[in-house]
């Protein structure tokens, strides 16, 4: 297999983050999710929990779905700017990482607007996973002891939390299907027949 870098954006109980990393183990490939956050602490020397805790403030902003965009241009502020722990350029430490792990190997990386920090490199497929709200909500219950009230309730707050951070830092939908080289609904299909799926279609793609 020709070097493959696969970001994947999913939505909330698509089984989306299950599904990479068992295509990265049908790969033979690394999968990459929040070990970015500490590779980016490790290649910024800001403490890993900053970068947690960004995520954290986002979420609870109730301004930040009205915030300006601010879409990712490359780069990162150097320490002895007085910017240098902002929310965004912690995003940019992380993209850092991200274009550098496509560079050094093939992998499958989670999230994180993989797919438009890679936006221009040629060996990136990019990915999105999604299925219905109810087949989300059941697969949430099972999977968190939760009842439907509180399973549509985390679905609906972390999905907008993904369109807005989405968007802030990219300037595009979350959702749009041009975004991605491939979108797939995970309803009724099994995690083997999905990766087979997926797995599929990238061997097409390649050729």
């Amino acid at each position: 297999m020709k070097k493959t870098v696969i970001t994947i954006a999913r939505s909330y109980g698509s089984g989306g983050r299950t599904l990479g990393k068992l295509l990265a183990e049908q790969l033979g490939i690394n999968c990459y999710d929040r070990e970015i956050l500490r590779m980016a602490s490790d290649a910024s020397g800001i403490n890993e929990a900053l970068f947690g805790q960004a995520d954290e403030r986002l979420k609870r902003s109730p301004l930040f779905g009205i915030l300006k965009k601010n879409p990712y241009k490359g780069g990162v502020i150097p320490p002895e700017n007085s910017d240098f722990v902002s929310d965004d350029n912690l995003f940019n430490y992380q993209a850092k990482v991200i274009k550098e792990l496509a560079e050094q190997e093939s992998c499958v990386i989670i999230g994180r607007c993989a797919d438009y920090v890679l936006r221009d490199d040629p060996d990136v497929i990019k990915l999105y996973f999604c299925a219905p709200k109810k087949d989300c909500v059941a697969r949430v219950m099972n999977q968190n002891g939760l009842s439907e009230k509180e399973a549509e309730k985390r679905i609906e707050k972390i999905d907008k939390y993904r369109a807005e951070y989405y968007r802030y830092y990219t300037g595009r939908d979350w959702n749009d299907a041009r975004n991605y080289n491939f979108c797939l609904d995970t309803t009724s299909m099994s995690y083997e027949k999905l990766v087979e799926v997926v797995t599929n279609f990238i061997q097409i793609y390649q050729k």
